[in-house]
């Protein structure tokens, strides 16, 4: 027989059917009556699936008395209406196979609460627990629910480099690539520098930090993409918002402004939040119950939202008002710190935020020039409790404009030849944005360190796994 997930079996009303199930023990009680109750999850859902043996099974007195949480078996039994209360049904055992035993004195998830940090030491185990095997639901939900999404919407699935030659953001905290021999590097004895001419790809190489770049190639071409993929930052930033290596949802089209560009932000938000109150509402639950109270009435309220837009001049000169509020004071041609961010969607607005038109100097080259000359067509969407979620701007299609900004920050035109190409031969108005994809699992399940909704954290020091 083919095997069932417990999330069927528990969903299912066909009593007296005999079904296979398979799981990882989660508790094990023995009665006097000769029975034994096995509480087993595979993983398909938050709640656990009640297993009746009865000590008629050839193995009861071998091998199920040495059944404790973590053991893994094989269930063949008839499905029955559980007459105990909390569960709708419970499997009675007519075959119990023990694919793998379980030392209870030495695996380290015991029945007590154990710290998300001792959690982190041990990683390739902490999915068996509820809380990471919920947060993995959740990010399972959110990535299909971004294929979906983008898909029903006519954009291409598009697969940017992870290495790259060129610095989409412009800061320079990069992952650099080489083959070359660290302790014998080959020097260029007319410069006195490293000859990368001499590494694997003839040039410095580094791991991206956006696939934006890239994006725009094909949006050019193709009208609309978007990536979906990993993106890395050498930033020794050891916070709970911060991870060297993250994953990134870049979608980018073409014959758009702003507004079209805000305008598929704020639907994309409200898609993924329906999508994880729709598919996962017992892990919510358990959320709302133990991680952070509300979250699943926060979710339902925001997937209804509308979202207020407003630039950034009115968002500071709002700010400037409630001054006394804020460690950092709000004054314009600064960035908005997440103090100010979230006192915009929390206290002023009730509700999300889309702020527009940021000043020209604290935005990135590629962000189009607004006729003012101080302010270029950027955005940021702020939700409560966290601000900035979405960071995006319709991009510079003017070739003279652009050249002239990236030789104002002292760039290398040479470097970005293809890029300028795009705006020689056939340009149009384009727009896109970005997401980071943890800070969206993080929002949704309301966990406090980024670190615990990525299944392997890569962060300063830390590349255990």
């Amino acid at each position: 027989m083919k095997k069932t997930f417990v999330k069927d079996a528990l969903a299912s009303t066909q009593y007296g059917v005999e079904m296979v199930v398979a799981g990882w023990v989660k508790t094990r009680r023995d009665s006097k009556a000769g029975l034994s109750f096995i509480e087993i999850n595979d993983g398909s859902s938050f709640a656990n699936l009640q297993v009746i043996a009865p000590n008629t099974l050839s193995n009861y007195a071998s091998e199920v008395p040495r059944l404790h949480p973590g053991a893994a078996i094989q269930v063949v039994g008839t499905l029955e209406k559980s007459p105990a209360a909390g569960q709708a049904v419970e499997i009675h055992a007519k075959e119990l196979i023990v694919l793998g035993f379980c030392d209870p004195m030495q695996y380290p998830l015991d029945k007590g609460r154990i710290s998300f940090d001792r959690l982190r030491e041990i990683a390739h185990l902490r999915p068996r627990t509820n809380t990471f095997g919920a947060v993995m639901r959740v990010r399972n939900t959110l990535a299909m629910a971004t294929h979906q999404f983008f898909q029903s919407r006519g954009f291409y699935y598009f697969n940017a480099p992870e290495i790259t030659a060129s610095d989409a953001e412009g800061a320079g905290q990069m992952f650099q690539v080489t083959t070359l021999n660290l302790d014998k590097l080959p020097i260029d004895k007319e410069t006195g520098k490293v000859d990368y001419s001499k590494d694997f790809f003839g040039r410095k190489a580094n791991l991206t930090v956006s696939g934006q770049l890239e994006a725009e190639t094909y949006a050019c071409a193709l009208g609309s993409v978007y990536t979906f993929g990993p993106t890395f930052r050498a930033e020794n930033s050891n916070t709970t918002r911060h991870l060297s290596e993250f994953w990134m949802i870049e979608p980018e089209i073409a014959f758009a402004d702003l507004n079209d560009d805000a305008d598929l932000a704020e639907d994309y938000l409200r898609a993924l939040f329906q999508a994880v109150l729709d598919k996962n509402p017992d892990d919510l639950d358990f959320f709302d119950k133990r991680v952070e109270k509300g979250i699943h009435a926060d979710l339902q309220r925001l997937a209804e939202s509308a979202f207020t837009r407003i630039s950034y001049t009115e968002a500071v000169e709002l700010l400037k008002k409630h001054a006394d509020k804020f460690e950092y004071k709000p004054e314009w041609g600064i960035d908005l710190q997440s103090e100010h961010e979230r006192y915009l969607t929390e206290e002023i607005f009730h509700g999300p935020v889309t702020v527009m038109n940021y000043p020209k100097d604290i935005k990135a080259f590629y962000m189009r020039q607004n006729d003012d000359g101080k302010t270029v067509a950027a955005m940021d969407v702020l939700l409560p409790k966290v601000g900035e979620i979405i960071g995006g701007s319709q991009r510079e299609e003017r070739l003279d404009r652009l050249e002239a900004r990236m030789k104002e920050l002292g760039m290398d035109l040479d470097t970005y030849w293809w890029y300028l190409d795009l705006r020689r031969f056939g340009t149009v108005p384009h727009a896109g944005f970005g997401l980071g994809f943890e800070r969206m699992v993080r929002f949704c399940t309301g966990m406090g360190n980024i670190r615990d909704v990525i299944p392997f954290p890569r962060a300063p020091l830390s590349a255990e796994f």
